[in-house]
């Protein structure tokens, strides 16, 4: 943009440019994509039904979809193996590791806050209605 006024603007107007991380959180923070991505940083390389059983309750039309969109965001790699029977296994990208200090200090955020979280949730809750 040529200007702070033009920039201001086109924030207004772009939602994606009034919050810059909003991209990110989209990619990144759905409801599966964590802990798959998760998974494959803390255990390397892994099969499908690995990678499945791992996560526990993700169903498997779910886990192939969120894989594939991984893939296309460069977050996975798919290696497919051309053998009887054939063997397709996912790993976390260079660009998906990158995600490690993210992964972390929310790891962090959430050990020191989710204790407040729940009590601000537990005084809303009982709160007499407004």
């Amino acid at each position: 943009m040529a200007n702070d006024a033009d920039w201001v603007s086109a924030a207004t107007t772009e939602p994606e440019l009034a919050c810059p991380t909003s991209a990110v959180v989209d990619i990144v923070f759905s409801r599966w994509t964590t802990p798959i991505l998760w998974t494959l940083n803390m255990h390397g390389r892994q099969r499908f039904v690995e990678l499945e059983r791992r996560i526990g309750t993700i169903t498997p039309k779910v886990l192939t979809q969120r894989l594939r969109q991984l893939e296309r965001d460069g977050m996975v790699v798919r290696t497919y193996h051309p053998e009887v029977p054939p063997r397709v296994e996912y790993e976390i990208s260079e660009l998906g590791r990158s995600l490690a200090p993210l992964f972390a200090h929310l790891a962090e955020w959430a050990a020191g806050n989710l204790d407040k979280v729940e009590q601000a949730r537990h005084d809303y809750d009982t709160a007499p209605p407004r």
